[in-house]
């Protein structure tokens, strides 16, 4: 296990098992089809558990991002890490950590994500990850799970960490989708924090019987830009929001986006408005938003203070080139 910086004392442990070197490149112009030259572009370690703790060390607070790490490429990921001022706790796994860029097309405003999977770790690594955790959780206030997990983890890790997490006592926030999520939600997290595209891949909308054959199944491309009627996707979060508040004590916060988040309040689906900003990379918004989350309500806020904190990061990371950072 590698660590690139002490701990921090009440520390917030940042978990994610499928880290990033993520590569943004911005052109004036991108041209389909053509040579296109990068007009500026950065390097940096990533990944949402990295965000997260970033984002956290930025606001002076002490934070622990524990992940896997291994390959070619596990000492620039550290290096990177460490350049950051970031507390880290890697795993040896066997897997190469993976690439994703972040193309910028300065003309039309858009940013666009191109992700690469990973390599599956090696046997035994979720032990590591399990026996670091349990190293690491002792005088941490809250933990954060966030993220997809790399191949050859057993299915059940997930879940496990927000056991752990729960039976020590502490404040549990997962940015979670599909089974991890689902089969953490017996642990009572405190909160779920899925953006619009992980809400309807984890609790899909059945489509109405007027848009049978036309509307995109839910988690599908489409679904979340507008192909499904918001009027029932607020419903329908209605109906999430209540039987998670109901069955485990969890409040469901959905953001989305640049658009007004959605969070149910213990008894109705509230919305808190999203200040307008001028975004030139928004990758890493939503885990600057969980790290606002995560630490407004861990500091004794209350959960709207808590989104307010969240959107007000979101919006100071999107306007910086810089992925997962508000400085």
């Amino acid at each position: 296990m590698t660590t690139t910086d002490p701990r921090h004392g009440d520390a917030y442990l940042c978990v994610c098992l499928n880290p990033v070197i993520q590569k943004t490149l911005v052109f004036g112009s991108l041209v389909p089809g053509e040579v296109n030259r990068c007009s500026e572009h950065r390097v940096d370690a990533s990944g949402k558990g990295v965000n997260v703790a970033r984002v956290l060390a930025q606001t002076g607070r002490g934070s622990i991002h524990l992940t896997q790490a291994g390959g070619a490429n596990r000492d620039w990921f550290l290096a990177l890490c460490a350049k950051d001022g970031l507390a880290v706790r890697a795993v040896e796994s066997g897997s190469e950590i993976r690439f994703c860029y972040t193309v910028i097309d300065e003309a039309t405003g858009e940013a666009t994500e191109l992700v690469e999977e990973a390599s599956p770790v090696e046997a035994g690594t979720g032990e590591r990850i399990l026996a670091a955790f349990d190293a690491e959780l002792p005088g941490c206030r809250s933990v954060v799970v966030s993220g997809t997990k790399a191949a050859g983890f057993d299915p059940g890790i997930v879940p496990e960490i927000a056991r752990r997490a729960s039976a020590a006592g502490c404040l549990l926030v997962l940015d979670l989708k599909g089974a991890d999520l689902l089969a953490s939600l017996r642990y009572r997290p405190l909160v779920v924090k899925p953006n619009l595209a992980e809400f309807l891949a984890t609790w899909p909308l059945a489509p109405s019987p007027s848009a049978a054959g036309s509307t995109p199944s839910a988690g599908k491309p489409g679904a979340a830009a507008g192909a499904i009627d918001e009027g029932a996707v607020r419903e329908h979060a209605a109906k999430i929001g209540r039987e998670l508040f109901e069955s485990h004590g969890t409040h469901l916060v959905l953001t989305r986006g640049a658009k007004s988040t959605w969070y149910w309040d213990g008894s109705l689906l509230r919305e808190e408005a999203v200040e307008p900003r001028r975004s030139r990379n928004p990758t890493g918004s939503g885990d600057s938003f969980t790290a606002g989350l995560a630490a407004t309500l861990a500091e004794g806020g209350s959960l709207r203070e808590a989104i307010r904190e969240g959107s007000r990061l979101g919006g100071l990371n999107a306007e910086r080139l810089k992925p997962g950072s508000i400085l």
